[in-house]
């Protein structure tokens, strides 16, 4: 059967408009997700990189697929209009819901806790204990984690009661009970991190990795004075870099150092 060629330039053309304008709203997209909630070295450590791809690579394919589905020039404008505008609000609301899932799991704090830095999700948080964290650590950030630290338990009882639910799943770091400033820590976290020496002895393979990460860190330090605290993430083990006296955190590099 013969297919007039109009047929289908028509809907390739039309596909392609389509599939131009996905791109654009998913660069958009990006900017949001990889500058504001989930800058470096999170898009690596909370997995929003695979997060952000799955979302907009099915929007991005599915919107111009339908429309090339569906595009036929016999149509009248009326007819055609209306099912590009059902295609395009379908799609908006999946990129939509994506993002939300997105911005959900997004990483919000990265705190000390006793021997290392736990990255915490906004999905981790019980929002009931939100009100009784400190007033300035009560609003969960949108532009990518803030520092903060886990206090020390009040009596036996809290931490009985902590240690069952960091059992249970709820790590320390997700308790906004236990929250407070960074600097609060600051003698702890000195007590408890390890000369960069012995890190590099520990991984002698990595030394150029760790060389070259600290040589982007601004502004350059002697090895001497940086010291590092192990991190957890979501699925994956990183390690921090801090200025040993100030406790400032330099830089991250994936190494598990646990």
């Amino acid at each position: 059967m013969f297919i007039n060629p109009a047929f289908w330039k028509g809907r390739l053309k039309a596909s392609g408009i389509h599939l131009g304008i996905s791109l654009a709203l998913a660069v958009l997209a990006a900017l949001l997700v990889f500058f504001a909630w989930y800058p470096y070295p999170y898009r690596e450590i909370s997995g929003g990189r695979e997060l952000f791809w799955l979302v907009v690579t099915v929007d991005v394919i599915m919107g111009p697929l339908m429309t090339l589905a569906i595009f036929n020039l016999s149509k009248t404008r009326r007819q055609l209009g209306q099912d590009l505008a059902v295609i395009g609000l379908l799609q908006l609301a999946a990129l939509a819901y994506g993002l939300w899932t997105v911005a959900v799991a997004r990483p919000v704090h990265l705190a000390y806790e006793i021997d290392r830095f736990r990255v915490v999700h906004a999905i981790d948080i019980p929002t009931e204990l939100l009100p009784k964290a400190p007033p300035e650590l009560q609003r969960l950030p949108l532009t990518g984690p803030t520092l903060l630290s886990v206090r020390d338990f009040k009596s036996a009882a809290e931490s009985f009661d902590a240690t069952m639910a960091a059992v249970a799943g709820a790590a320390l770091g997700a308790r906004p009970d236990l929250w407070q400033s960074y600097a609060a820590a600051k003698s702890q976290i000195q007590g408890y991190a390890k000369p960069l020496a012995d890190l590099k002895a520990r991984f002698p393979t990595r030394v150029a990795e760790i060389d070259n990460t600290l040589k982007s860190a601004s502004p350059a330090r002697p090895d001497a004075g940086i010291s590092y605290v192990p991190l957890a993430g979501r699925n994956v083990f990183w390690t921090v870099l801090i200025d040993a006296s100030t406790t400032e955190v330099i830089a991250f590099v994936p190494i598990d150092s646990f």
